[in-house]
């Protein structure tokens, strides 16, 4: 192998591969990094419409209680102060989440903590006993662990369409652990993480990639499988980040995904929703999500200083080939194919594996960040 042109091949110009670039650069390594889309980023990547950048592959937020994630991005741009505060809308009525007292006044018109509590106790209590008579000590699907957790009120009007919009399939239909936990806050606070540092790069995500990439080279509009025996050629080593069984050439079997299509729309307002993220709970209501995405950058009269805004509107929907895979589908079948496929990573001495769809699970990305900075490169 002595004599190759770079120590590494990245392959996958996301965020995980932008980072390890990065962290490989400092280092003094030679990286080439390529990526079959026609830009850097992978799902992080913006695109500017109508003076609005507009995440492409939907709304990425970052948020973090590492102090070490966080300078570290901010040494390379300086983030913003957005703080995520969806709302949700089901039939017209809006809610703040996550399930905090806004809510629960919206809800039921409870004014205390005290009232709150003892409505949601009420309900879960009632659901733990309908349990009782149908013979089943533990939550035996989605839906019957969502109302343990907070009642039927909040799951019938926020969760249930959504997930079933999200997932595709029926909450009865759906294992328990989907839904480990759901937050209840029993005060007077939209703000939707509890990390302590949260925010967008200033200028857009497009910002923090080209910063870790400075220096690097990266090839897009290339496809790492088209010429395979190519590219495993030009390096020491390899960082992939795409698909795991892709990788194997499927020869287990293929892991499932669920996708998302976006609706992109140019509205001639300043101000459409007044927020960036709305949810629709409604099972009726085929989208899941809008987006406003000037509102992760502008702020107070900055938003009307543009006429237009730009919406993008979610619909999940079962991946097959040809789509792009966003989420993993972690039930028992494909963890049990992923760990297959992951014996058959580790035995690679060559090959790092790294990212959401190398290591079929989802990933935030402050998690990502973390990582990378803990990595031998």
């Amino acid at each position: 192998m002595a004599g190759r042109k770079y120590d590494y091949l990245i392959v996958g110009a996301g965020l995980f591969g932008s980072m390890f670039a990065h962290r490989a650069r400092m280092a003094g390594r030679r990286c080439l990094v390529i990526d079959k889309r026609p830009h850097a980023g992978g799902n992080l990547y913006c695109e500017q419409v109508e003076g609005i950048n507009v995440h492409k592959y939907g709304a990425h937020i970052f948020h973090t209680s590492s102090k070490e994630a966080w300078q570290f991005v901010n040494s390379i741009v300086e983030f913003n102060r957005f703080t995520n505060s969806p709302v949700a809308n089901y039939k017209g009525t809006l809610y703040n989440l996550p399930f905090n007292m806004n809510t629960f006044n919206r809800m039921w018109g409870v004014a205390t903590p005290a009232e709150a509590a003892a409505i949601i106790d009420s309900q879960r209590s009632e659901a733990v006993e309908a349990m009782r008579k149908a013979g089943a000590g533990e939550p035996r699907n989605m839906e019957e662990q969502a109302l343990c957790l907070v009642g039927r009120d909040i799951y019938e009007r926020l969760i249930k369409g959504y997930t079933e919009k999200q997932w595709g399939r029926k909450c009865t239909e759906l294992p328990a652990f989907i839904i480990k936990r759901l937050p209840v806050r029993l005060v007077y606070d939209n703000n939707y993480f509890n990390d302590r540092y949260q925010g967008i790069p200033t200028g857009g995500y497009n910002r923090l990639i080209d910063g870790l990439l400075a220096g690097t080279e990266v090839l897009t509009s290339t496809d790492f499988f088209a010429d395979r025996s190519h590219w495993e050629a030009v390096a020491e080593r390899m960082v992939f980040t795409g698909r795991l069984d892709e990788f194997f050439g499927f020869r287990l079997g293929k892991l499932q995904y669920r996708t998302v299509s976006f609706e992109q729309e140019v509205i001639g307002t300043p101000n459409y929703q007044g927020n960036a993220v709305v949810n629709y709970t409604e099972r009726s209501v085929p989208f899941t999500r809008v987006i406003e995405h000037k509102h992760f950058e502008m702020f107070g009269d900055e938003v009307y200083s543009r006429p237009v805004t730009v919406i993008s509107r979610e619909y999940p929907a079962e991946w097959a080939d040809g789509m792009e895979p966003y989420y993993p589908i972690n039930d028992e079948l494909n963890d049990a194919l992923c760990r297959r496929y992951k014996a058959l990573a580790d035995a690679e001495p060559r090959v790092i594996f790294g990212g959401r769809l190398a290591e079929y699970r989802y990933y935030d990305m402050a998690p990502i960040v973390e990582k990378v900075l803990r990595m031998d490169v």
